[in-house]
């Protein structure tokens, strides 16, 4: 209780998460009577030796490399194509973007930043609201939680000894079903709110599809190889993240011939900065969870849990508000690493299956991370578009409403979620 009381008054000071995680972790080791700070030193080395863990560097750099190589730029322009006749027009087109995204950058908050930074001035500019488009901006980062490579599943994967092949799969699914109920709330609400927005843009045709289809099609294939090669054990997670720098460095040099030696030294160097952030939230994590393991709070809240109730739908469901409460105070990648080992064992314990689990899970802190008061995702996108956090929530409120609906589906049935798994593995 008393690290937890010194992570929270750090965090709140403003010091960075991953110092606020150390520093607390060893707060412990300082008092405890039977616990050596030599132990604690082998935890923050042991975090890093892992195999699996090696899948999460190798996509943010593959990452980096995809936005320097045109592959972006295209998917852009593909995703215009097809919706921007729809009323709403950019604001379907960064949502469709995300989707494409999921495979290419792997993180909410990077996808969030890139799309404020290129699309919106040019959503405002096209009639939509400040806060309505910083809003759809950054909701519609949801989906690059769950459709692979997210480095959200990976971690999970890899913390809470889950096969990643089948998380990647499993999130498919519920990815496209994110995609469309946000178009649709955006269909709905723009012609409540923006009725000058009307369909002015020509219906694409379809040799125009192919021909921009045609265009990205190395983008597009990335994600359907990566499923197939880690589904058939041609490589595992951390081998498919390596194949993918190679693929994407090939694309960019080769095929679209954008990506010079001066911007991939510059996505090298981007890569550095976000790899060294993560690595080091990490390791803190690796002393906490250690921490955690050794009081046997895992334990202790599955007894307190099974006592309470033993249905699995209401055990999901309170470890689902668990994780939203949260998820609206801490960043989705430290909830994964300290979370998982406690909250796996619980769903376990209840037969909810931890791929099930897994895929809301990640879900539910990115959406965390959408919501005030410590919303990163949302914080990011507001101070690039310059746009008042209470506008921002005016508009969102809808799109809210309409994800934890969807995410509310999701729970009750979980074949949504695992039929594709099932099915393939």
């Amino acid at each position: 209780m008393t690290m937890l009381l010194l992570f929270l008054f750090l965090l709140a000071i403003g010091l960075p998460l991953a110092f606020c995680l150390l520093i607390a972790g060893l707060s412990y080791f300082l008092v405890a009577d039977s616990l050596p700070m030599a132990v604690a030193v082998q935890r923050l080395v042991a975090s890093s030796q892992s195999f699996p863990l090696l899948a999460v560097p190798f996509f943010i750099l593959a990452g980096h490399i995809m936005n320097h190589s045109g592959i972006t730029q295209r998917l852009i322009a593909f995703s215009n194509l097809l919706v921007a006749w729809i009323a709403g027009g950019l604001a379907h087109v960064t949502i469709i973007l995300s989707a494409l995204m999921g495979g290419v950058s792997g993180s909410a908050i990077a996808d969030a930043a890139m799309q404020a930074r290129i699309l919106g001035t040019p959503m405002q500019d096209s009639g939509l609201g400040k806060g309505f488009s910083a809003a759809i901006i950054t909701i519609s980062a949801l989906i690059t939680a769950c459709i692979p490579p997210s480095i959200g599943l990976i971690l999970y994967g890899f913390v809470g000894n889950v096969s990643i092949g089948k998380l990647f799969i499993a999130g498919i699914v519920p990815g496209i079903l994110l995609t469309l109920t946000l178009m649709l709330t955006v269909f709905f609400q723009v012609k409540k709110h923006y009725p000058g927005q009307s369909e002015d843009e020509k219906r694409p045709n379809l040799k125009q599809v192919l021909v921009s289809m045609n265009d990205c099609k190395w983008a597009l294939l990335f994600p359907v190889i990566l499923i197939v090669t880690i589904r058939f054990g041609i490589f595992t997670p951390s081998e498919a993240g390596a194949f993918a720098v190679v693929y994407a460095a090939i694309i960019g040099f080769w095929c679209y011939r954008e990506l010079t030696l001066s911007s991939l030294f510059n996505s090298l160097k981007s890569s550095i900065d976000d790899i060294g952030m993560i690595m080091l939230i990490i390791l803190s994590a690796g002393v906490v969870g250690y921490v955690v393991a050794y009081q046997q709070l895992p334990v202790s809240l599955a007894q307190a849990v099974s006592d309470l109730t033993s249905q699995p739908l209401l055990v999901l469901m309170l470890c689902l508000l668990l994780l939203l409460f949260i998820g609206m105070l801490m960043e989705g990648t430290v909830i994964v690493l300290l979370l998982t080992p406690i909250l796996v064992p619980v769903v376990q314990s209840v037969g909810i299956d931890p791929v099930h689990f897994g895929v809301l899970m990640m879900i539910v802190v990115t959406f965390g991370g959408t919501t005030p008061p410590v919303g990163i995702a949302m914080y990011s996108v507001c101070n690039i578009m310059r746009c008042p956090t209470d506008e921002y929530v005016t508009a969102a409120w809808p799109f809210y409403a309409a994800v934890l609906g969807l995410i509310g589906v999701m729970a009750v049935f979980p074949s949504v979620v695992l039929f594709l798994p099932e099915l393939i593995y």
